[in-house]
């Protein structure tokens, strides 16, 4: 099919570890469950005035991300499927066309992933260190502006890994992507929760009075459980895509040794891994935030959507 099924592809050099095979049903069940908690989150913060910040709605562009990963996916293993059973030719234009648009936006996905956590990882920053002035830095016109870059930029970007996959010199830039992002991001979270640490000290320390000191202590406490529930999500997204990327460098550094064979052998599993991401997302969101839970819970049972709209 294209560059996702090329990097599965078994090379010459065999090895006695035999190619591990997911059911097709499992890939299906995991992107149905990812599409509908994912949209369930993007419904919830444009439907509820509450979540209708930068922090939220950086979030629901995560959950977009997310929706559309799961959506490609399911719709290129039921390509798969049809394929091995006859009904599709793996080398027909059309299909060989419409398989390059499925791995642009799988593509698209990751990337806009990665953005999206870089987003919210400055935005809970700003909001920590720079409360005072977080409303004139973070407003709702930079941030549509923002997430309208974000997916501008991670649609090009999509398109011109796919179109040049097949060089040596785009994998590697795939690569240095994903691990320049992650010293980013982890280097910001490092610094973040470090500063956290003297400016909790300084609160405790203020000669102010109690009832003052305590609300800004709760302040303080809320901001850093967002800052500590995006830190979860971005671990799991680590967790989720590295043995991927893992993959891709084996392909570049050993492709024909037996030991990296066998290590390929897992890259159905990967894939799992990597769509599993999509539903751990939504599940962390509803546990970290009351706002949310309480906004599913009215969403479920179709009560009072006159508060939201």
């Amino acid at each position: 099919m294209g560059p996702w099924q090329t990097m599965n592809a078994t090379s010459e050099n065999q090895s006695d570890c035999p190619e591990v095979n997911v059911p097709f049903a499992v890939f299906f069940a995991i992107g149905v469950v990812g599409l509908a908690m994912n949209l369930l989150v993007v419904v919830a913060v444009i439907w509820n005035r509450n979540l209708h910040s930068p922090m939220y709605c950086f979030i629901c562009s995560l959950a977009a991300f997310n929706t559309v990963a799961s959506l490609i996916k399911m719709w290129e293993n039921v390509m798969i499927v049809l394929a091995d059973m006859g009904q599709l030719e793996r080398r027909d234009s059309f299909v060989t066309k419409l398989d390059d648009v499925i791995d642009s936006l799988l593509c698209m996905s990751f990337v806009g992933s990665f953005f999206s956590f870089l987003a919210i990882a400055v935005d809970r920053y700003i909001t920590i260190f720079h409360a005072l002035r977080y409303h004139n830095i973070m407003t709702m016109c930079r941030t549509k502006v923002i997430l309208g870059a974000i997916w501008a930029t991670c649609g090009v970007s999509a398109v011109l890994m796919v179109m040049f996959f097949e060089s040596k010199f785009i994998k590697i830039c795939f690569v240095i992507l994903f691990v320049v992002f992650l010293v980013i991001i982890c280097f910001l979270y490092v610094y973040m929760f470090m500063l956290a640490r003297i400016h909790a000290r300084k609160i405790t320390a203020l000669p102010t009075s109690s009832g003052r000191k305590c609300r800004r202590q709760q302040w303080w406490g809320s901001s850093m459980r967002g800052a500590l529930t995006l830190t979860i999500l971005f671990g799991v997204f680590v967790v989720c895509w590295a043995p991927f990327f893992f993959h891709l460098i084996i392909i570049m550094v050993c492709p024909m040794n037996p030991y990296c064979e066998c290590y390929r052998s897992l890259f159905q599993l990967h894939v799992v891994l990597m769509m599993s991401h999509a539903v751990i997302d939504p599940a962390i969101y509803a546990f970290r935030s009351a706002e949310l839970r309480h906004t599913f819970r009215k969403m479920l049972l179709c009560s009072d959507w006159k508060h939201y709209s």
